[in-house]
């Protein structure tokens, strides 16, 4: 849906990798930088086809249409009021939440859920803060380590056919072997809730280790392209005119040091929650939930965050320089404009993540 131009000022209209051209709502849903305003209940007339997106340089800013003849029309979000003349009262009351998503690292669906629960929004009566049926079917593969041994802690088999937690709930609402009905209440039992409630903390296990395999499939994508990216930042080294120069030299080990320990420690930090989630198989009960719940949620933010900044970037590399490429100046000049400003918030992020505890 493309929003309606509002009255007044004329949006900045650009191209870049916040741009969400030719991004259907449902990918939108499933990104992490962009956030379409419709999700969000808003006062002012016009913003409900809007979308908050992250660009380049990872700053917030409203993309008020999107079509291939114009381009992508931006305003910032503090700009707002100037666009919206006849709906002051509404912009002053929408600019509340607006305002504290825009300071969101992130605008994936988790990330979302967490920071409207802060702003006291009951997430719940927000259906669309959800991933798409097709992005869900997508992560079948990936959701797979996590219903497995689930399988097998009930049937001791890998027979069961199992596609998404929907499947499990049924599966267990119905058990078809005695042994199976006899795990199921111990489960419950060392979980400490009944077996009528053990559907609903299939849900919520669902849900907690969705959002793992999204944020897995977000690394399996964006990390490689790090790898290329870095590969092809470095060959630049080899041009006499850069080898020359010290400061540039500098500026490349720094970017290059800095992406490789983002990605390294963000891929640490899953390795760590598959060894949480194989303990809580090994010792099932309700305080070794709690703690592994509480640890991937206590994440999510800079999770999101960092695959954010870190994809809004690989994505403006790869429209920029599709087929690689580009002389030595225009790669040191793309890297020095658009991949240092906000690298060290990306940074900040992931280091921050090491003082979570779970």
């Amino acid at each position: 849906m493309k929003a309606a131009r509002p009255s007044g000022k004329s949006a900045n209209t650009e191209t870049s990798a916040g741009s969400t051209r030719d991004v259907s709502d449902d990918e939108a849903r499933d990104s992490l930088h962009i956030l379409p305003l419709s999700l969000i209940r808003l006062a002012t007339p016009g913003l409900q086809g809007a979308r908050l997106i992250k660009n380049v340089r990872l700053e917030t800013v409203i993309e008020m249409f999107n079509d291939s003849m114009t381009g992508s029309g931006q305003v910032k979000v503090d700009h707002l009021a100037a666009y919206f003349d006849s709906f002051k009262e509404e912009v002053a009351e929408d600019m509340v939440k607006l305002l504290k998503l825009a300071q969101s690292s992130s605008f994936d669906v988790y990330s979302m859920r967490i920071e409207l629960r802060r702003l006291s929004i009951d997430v719940n009566n927000y259906k669309g803060l959800t991933l798409s049926a097709r992005k869900k079917l997508e992560l079948t593969a990936y959701m797979k380590s996590f219903t497995h041994p689930l399988i097998l802690h009930v049937y001791g088999s890998e027979e069961v056919s199992i596609t998404d937690v929907s499947d499990i709930i049924k599966m267990f609402a119905n058990p078809n072997r005695e042994e199976a009905i006899k795990n199921i209440r111990t489960m419950a039992e060392r979980l400490q809730i009944t077996v009528a409630d053990l559907p609903a903390f299939l849900e919520e296990y669902g849900d907690i280790f969705l959002s793992l395999a999204y944020f897995r499939r977000c690394i399996d994508e964006v990390v490689p392209e790090v790898h290329r990216f870095i590969d092809w930042m470095n060959e630049v080294r080899s041009s006499a005119e850069i080898s020359r120069d010290k400061r540039l030299i500098k500026t490349i080990e720094q970017v290059g040091a800095d992406v490789t320990d983002i990605t390294t420690s963000i891929t640490g930090r899953f390795e760590n929650f598959d060894r949480r989630s194989k303990d809580f198989w090994t010792d099932i009960n309700a305080d070794t939930f709690r703690s592994i719940r509480k640890l991937i949620t206590a994440h999510h933010v800079t999770i999101g965050g960092v695959l954010c900044g870190l994809a809004v970037k690989m994505n403006l590399w790869k429209l920029r320089f599709a087929r690689g490429g580009g002389g030595p100046n225009r790669r040191i000049e793309f890297v020095k404009s658009e991949i240092l400003p906000g690298l060290s918030h990306i940074k900040a992020l992931e280091e921050s993540a090491r003082e979570i505890r779970g």
